[in-house]
């Protein structure tokens, strides 16, 4: 649900939790997106960052500079000022990913996960099956029909969290009870209806299904899109998966180690919240793809 009014929490000293409602949809994190971009723009003194989630957003601020209430006063009236969601527009860019779906490292690591922790179906199969999908390959059809929206960043530096632009490709999943000890770097996996991208072998609870062979995270900075940031994303990008074959994936993955791959990707355009709220309208929102 979508509050009425805003909660103000505070974080400590230095953060400031402003929470919008308390579900996972776009409509929430479309205002924190909307509210962030306004911060920005206006160059408060005494903000040092903002990060927006799925229904809320974050603020680091300096408490010399600007304390709590005043904060908390000025967040309210931009927040009045921002209007209706209808009127946010958004800075995005739009990364097409080539991804191996059902690929045979993820499921090695759900094998070795069976063998070592305890048994569980096969991920991409678990999750057809809750999500009453016909099989395996229906759940990649279904995963690689929409382009996903950058909600949040976490819990790893560039890990971005998700969600399907188009409803009828909504699709949910649990994650791992106890989870996984690693997980291959840019592994594709879901959790709740958030999908993911691992950007190094980490530990993880996700259902995983996927990879791709690009990397989302960088120290050394090889390509253009790490000039300003290790992180190859911003919140409000957007994702699609291309599904490919273990050797269209090995190829680009040759380019990446050489330094020659061109990212695929249409640099930032203006994502409009009302003009995709009239495209939702053109269709039943409740039939699955």
């Amino acid at each position: 649900m979508i509050y009425n009014e805003p909660k103000f929490l505070p974080g400590g000293d230095r953060y400031m939790l402003i929470e919008f409602g308390d579900e996972m949809n776009l409509e929430l994190n479309f205002m924190g997106q909307g509210l962030a971009a306004a911060v920005e723009e206006n160059k408060t003194k005494g903000i040092v960052e903002t990060a927006p989630c799925f229904a809320s957003m974050l603020i680091h601020y300096d408490p010399e500079v600007i304390r709590f209430d005043n904060l908390k006063a000025l967040m309210k009236e931009m927040i009045g000022s921002l209007g209706p969601s209808d009127d946010i527009e958004l800075n995005s860019r739009l990364f097409y990913f080539p991804t191996v779906y059902l690929d045979p490292w993820t499921k090695a690591c759900v094998e070795d996960y069976c063998e070592k922790i305890t048994k569980k179906v096969w991920d991409p199969i678990f999750i057809a099956e809750l999500n009453g999908l016909a099989d395996e390959h229906d759940f990649v059809r279904v995963h690689s029909r929409t382009e996903y929206w950058v909600a949040a960043l976490g819990f790893w530096p560039g890990l971005p969290f998700m969600m399907p632009l188009d409803p009828r490709c909504m699709i949910t999943a649990p994650k791992y009870n106890p989870p996984r000890t690693w997980t291959p770097q840019g592994t594709v996996g879901m959790g709740g209806a958030s999908t993911a991208i691992y950007p190094v072998a980490t530990p993880g609870g996700y259902q995983i299904f996927g990879r791709i062979p690009v990397p989302i995270w960088d120290t050394e900075r090889r390509f253009p899109q790490f000039e300003n940031s290790i992180c190859l994303f911003q919140p409000g990008d957007r994702v699609k998966f291309v599904p490919c074959s273990v050797e269209e994936f090995e190829y680009v993955e040759q380019q990446v180690k050489d330094g020659t791959y061109v990212f695929n990707v249409v640099e930032y355009q203006k994502f409009s919240v009302g003009n995709y709220k009239q495209w939702l309208t053109t269709f039943d929102k409740n039939q699955k793809l």
